[in-house]
């Protein structure tokens, strides 16, 4: 089968198209032929080498993929031959909170990830996907979406009426925007891009906030509200967002703490999370069942993944450096 490999050096340089062994379905385990992978921002720091340079290689990266099993082991019961399904982000991760063992079976590292034709994957690490899907759009759910979802829904109890500002127009911040709406919450959204907010707002985004043209985003969002401030927000941005996130949450308000755009170091008051009662909640993707219970809402919704743009295989090196670029709006896949 063909893969792309980070070699014995990170580097989108060192990402090389390999032929390897055709896996076989041993007892518990299912072979996917992988029709579509989706990037992720992580996907991009592990070529790069600045996720973990501890990461043994060679590696095949990509933690995002779906495609329909073809064969399945003795013991298989949860799949059989023609499911379209999705690898979980975190193989071990099946319910529950997170812990060490269950996060040290992640896709795209530790592990292989999904950038390759075929992948024999354990029968529990596997989540069917809604019919109404594409491929492109099913590789799309494992990471950004399900980190949306587990962010506002799960552990930010969003309810209807409350008001979302998420940060950017990438992978979960679109998603984000999608279930904020579903739900019933008004949605600001913020982006150095004109176009881009406009966009948004044809999603449902009720107001949008270019941070180039009013870089005090935060003192806008709090005009938007009253005053009073939102009750969730989407950080992806890290270091160089989170004090003005502080400054634009509402007291008793909920932070997601997904990404780290702009660095991973600041200095924090903790003055301003202590006495607005602010509640900051790191975020990493979700459990098996997180996953199943997002493409539930998703299939009786008819929900669809907004996609900028798709790769072919051969086409993998610039599908990374079109997110290095940063111009995307939704997610970039790669398609076999």
């Amino acid at each position: 089968m063909k893969a792309i490999e980070i070699q014995n050096k990170f580097g989108l340089d060192s990402l090389t198209s390999v032929d390897r062994p055709d896996p076989v379905a041993s007892p518990f385990h299912a072979v996917v032929k992988i029709r579509a992978v989706s990037l992720n921002y992580r996907d991009l720091l592990t070529v790069e080498g600045k996720y973990n340079p501890r990461l043994a290689l060679p590696l095949i990266p990509v933690s995002d993929g779906a495609g329909e099993v073809v064969e399945v082991g003795e013991s298989v019961t949860r799949v059989k031959v023609g499911d379209r399904v999705a690898a979980n982000f975190s193989q071990k991760w099946l319910a529950g909170e997170p812990a060490r063992a269950k996060l040290g079976a992640s896709l795209g590292g530790p592990l292989d990830g999904m950038l390759a034709e075929y992948r024999a994957l354990h029968e529990e690490g596997l989540v069917h996907v809604p019919s109404h899907l594409s491929d492109e759009e099913a590789a799309t759910l494992p990471c950004a979406a399900v980190t949306a979802w587990n962010s506002l829904i799960k552990m930010g109890g969003l309810i209807a009426g409350e008001t979302v500002l998420v940060q950017g127009t990438g992978g979960v911040s679109i998603f984000a925007l999608q279930f904020a709406e579903l739900a019933g919450a008004q949605v600001i959204v913020t982006s150095s891009s004109d176009e881009k907010l406009e966009r948004a707002k044809k999603l449902g985004a009720a107001f949008g906030i270019n941070y180039k043209t009013t870089p005090d985003w935060d003192k806008r969002a709090k005009e938007l509200t009253g005053g009073v401030g939102v009750d969730h927000i989407i950080e992806v941005g890290g270091a160089g967002t989170f004090g003005k996130s502080l400054r634009a949450i509402k007291i008793g308000g909920h932070i997601g703490l997904i990404g780290n755009l702009s660095g991973n170091t600041t200095e924090v008051n903790l003055v301003q999370i202590l006495m607005q009662n602010v509640r900051i909640q790191g975020v990493l993707v979700g459990s098996r069942d997180t996953f199943e219970a997002m493409n539930r809402m998703i299939t009786l919704h008819e929900i669809h993944p907004v996609i900028d743009r798709v790769f072919a295989f051969e086409e993998a090196r610039k599908a990374f450096e079109y997110m290095a670029g940063g111009s995307h709006f939704g997610k970039i896949c790669i398609k076999f």
